[in-house]
């Protein structure tokens, strides 16, 4: 194995196991900080040894063995010795290396699930837990996670520089939240959980177009939340627009692993087992009652298409109505953005375009590449190509994903000799 081919595999094992292996490795430290130095120790140690002696068996519980080991050097070397001492001694003494593959794949005692309630503790603000948790179980760098929120990677960095550091001066403890302290909790869970799904589902950075293995730990996150809380009709909406969405996936590729959009998908390659998993945690929201919130809202859109023998019989007219319902508990220009692209569907690309016009001035959306490609899509339908070709370039510049980029760049050359 070469080197570069040794360092792609590397990557690709860090992305599916660095969120089960710092979890882990939380459980035993008590802090996430520690947890992520030593995980980043461990993929060193890889980066140093697999290519020469190939990527073993079990990678995760490779990087496991390799990350305690670092933990007990420095203990030795007192460098934890202040915080971790006891709490540190006693678990490596007591912990043997075969149980390594079993702590990456805990049970109902979820390693995963207290990492991303810890990493949401109301002590950060709001932004600090939904970016801690990216950085953390879903194995995204601090540029990913800054593009993720439209801002400068400088600002990301220091927000999750800040979010770890006060996580272990206010002590928060590793652990899942119990009743009356599991409510107020709940909303920046939910989000940290769908932020993942998407990376998973649209990754922003890489080669790859879909990670579904980032959308399976959200998946699992999801469906546990569920039963931890099951009176809560926006867990189960969540639960519902995941499902829904994952049963996509495979459609969402071409053997080729190049994006096909929405509307030229084979719907029989949609996972129909998910389909009915995510209509049935919808009814399960709608007989809780109250108010719909905005993943309940965005579950009932997902099933609108879910239902859609064809892209033709879509119901598109609801699906602006339930965008325009969202766009009044949530507001926001992406919600706007969707909304338009619903209008344009029901009523015309004139419709949806004069929406999308009023978003090209918004500052949060400068750096947003859907922008450009929803208005280049609009405006190719109206038979305006050369401006249609114009967005298609400054969407392809804007976006970070290489399969989106080419994919963009090809819809840009297909205009090239239309007016």
């Amino acid at each position: 194995m070469t080197t570069s081919q040794a360092r792609r595999a590397i990557d690709a094992v860090w992305r599916i196991e660095s969120a089960r292996l710092i979890a882990g490795l939380a459980r035993i430290v008590r802090d996430v900080g520690v947890a992520e130095e030593l995980a980043q120790d461990a993929l060193v140690a890889a980066l140093e040894q697999w290519p020469e002696s190939g990527i073993p068996d079990n990678p995760g519980a490779w990087l496991m063995t390799a990350a305690r080991h670092r933990a007990i050097d420095a203990l030795r070397h007192k460098t934890l010795a202040e915080r971790k001492h006891a709490q540190l001694g006693y678990e490596t003494d007591t912990l043997r290396p075969e149980e390594d593959e079993d702590e990456l794949d805990d049970d109902i005692g979820d390693d995963l699930l207290r990492l991303v309630f810890t990493a949401c503790h109301p002590v950060l603000s709001p932004e600090a837990r939904v970016a801690l948790t990216l950085r953390l179980l879903g194995g995204l760098t601090t540029e990913e996670i800054a593009k993720a929120f439209l801002v400068p990677q400088a600002t990301m960095a220091q927000r999750i520089v800040r979010a770890k550091r006060t996580l272990t001066e206010a002590k928060v403890r590793f652990e899942i939240p119990r009743g009356a302290e599991l409510a107020p909790r709940l909303a920046s869970v939910l989000q940290v959980i769908y932020l993942i799904f998407n990376e998973g589902y649209s990754a922003t950075a890489g080669d790859d177009w879909v990670r579904p293995a980032l959308c399976e730990d959200a998946l699992r996150l999801g469906r546990i939340l569920a039963e931890l809380a099951p009176r809560e009709r926006e867990v189960h909406g969540l639960v519902a627009l995941m499902e829904i969405q994952a049963s996509r996936l495979r459609a969402r590729v071409d053997l080729a692993g190049e994006p096909v959009l929405l509307m030229d998908q084979d719907r029989s390659r949609w996972d129909q087992l998910l389909i009915h998993r995510g209509l049935s945690a919808l009814e399960r929201a709608e007989r809780l009652g109250g108010a719909p919130g905005p993943y309940f809202l965005q579950a009932a859109i997902a099933a609108c298409h879910a239902r859609a023998l064809t892209a033709a019989t879509t119901e598109w007219i609801r699906i602006a109505a339930l965008y325009a319902a969202l766009a009044q508990i949530a507001p926001s220009p992406v919600v706007e953005l969707n909304r338009a692209v619903a209008l344009s569907m029901a009523f015309g690309p004139e419709a949806g375009l004069e929406v999308v016009d009023t978003l090209t001035t918004e500052p949060s959306l400068k750096g947003y590449h859907l922008l450009p490609t929803v208005r280049g899509d609009l405006l190719e339908k109206l038979g305006r190509a050369r401006e249609a070709r114009l967005e298609f370039e400054r969407a392809a510049e804007l976006a970070r994903n290489d399969r989106e980029r080419k994919f963009l760049l090809g819809r840009a050359r297909k205009l090239a000799d239309k007016p």
